[in-house]
């Protein structure tokens, strides 16, 4: 066999390496890897949009199946059109909006001059908001205009969107919000 400097070299350095692992105790032999449950093996997926800013990320919730829906894990989801599966800081805990002790999970209510807030049902929250819309609606609500041109309109009603709603939502809650009369119709993607 004809060995060059360099082979010479090159051999002498990888058995010195063998040895040295060798007496250190290192069992080459092949081992078998054990992995963990996946902690979102039994989770129930959900895709949703983030809130935070008007980019409107997709992601991908994981909730737990226990009953309590809890959630376990979030996600950037890959299929999503403007992340494909990234997340900013912020996306990624959005998992702190829920699990949140200081969170608001049922209406509250603060009757003028009171300095308490109550708790109070969905179905009375909703039907007051709703009373007291079409009352300010009724109250406001101008059919033509100084110059006698038809209008349809109320001014006394804004409404503010946020990033929460995605493109189709926006649209659908615009309709409804014009049918009503409003003209003063905003989105503020910073909500």
């Amino acid at each position: 066999m004809n060995v060059t400097r360099r082979k010479f070299i090159q051999i002498t350095g990888a058995s010195a390496a063998g040895l040295a692992v060798s007496g250190l105790g290192f069992d080459l032999t092949p081992i078998k890897s054990h992995a963990q449950m996946l902690k979102t093996k039994y989770a129930k997926e959900t895709t949703t949009i983030c809130c935070y800013c008007a980019v409107g990320c997709g992601a991908i919730v994981h909730t737990s199946k226990k009953g309590d829906g809890r959630v376990i894990n979030i996600e950037g989801d890959p299929d999503h059109v403007i992340n494909r599966g990234s997340l900013c800081s912020k996306g990624a805990s959005l998992s702190q909006l829920t699990e949140n002790d200081n969170r608001l999970l049922e209406p509250m209510y603060r009757a003028p001059y009171s300095k308490k807030w109550k708790k109070v049902s969905w179905d009375w929250a909703l039907t007051e908001i709703a009373k007291r819309v079409k009352a300010t609606r009724d109250a406001s609500f101008e059919h033509k205009n100084a110059k006698g041109q038809v209008v349809n309109r109320t001014t006394d009603i804004v409404s503010i969107g946020s990033s929460a709603l995605d493109n189709e939502e926006c649209w659908i809650y615009q309709a409804m919000v014009r049918a009503l009369g409003l003209v003063y119709v905003e989105h503020q993607a910073r909500i």
